[in-house]
């Protein structure tokens, strides 16, 4: 069964590259700024980071959102 999802723009994109991008786009520090979250403020990777995520549901949305966002300026 092979289903698309046309209006759905997260569809295919992976949550590291998500990340990666909104960390070349805005850098650690604004980021923390715009999504206040300890993994972003102390001490920020992408590995650290990405292990929070995938843990923490609400996070993860915060960080679709922003992604979002951002693609669609």
């Amino acid at each position: 069964m092979n289903t698309t999802q046309p209006n759905n723009p997260l569809h295919g994109v992976k949550l590291v590259d998500i990340l990666e991008q909104l960390v070349a786009t805005y850098g650690w520090e604004e980021l923390s700024f715009y999504i206040n979250i300890r993994c972003f403020t102390h001490d920020p990777s992408i590995k650290s980071s990405l292990k929070f995520l995938r843990r923490t549901p609400w996070a993860r949305s915060k960080v679709e959102s922003l992604y979002l966002k951002m693609i669609q300026e």
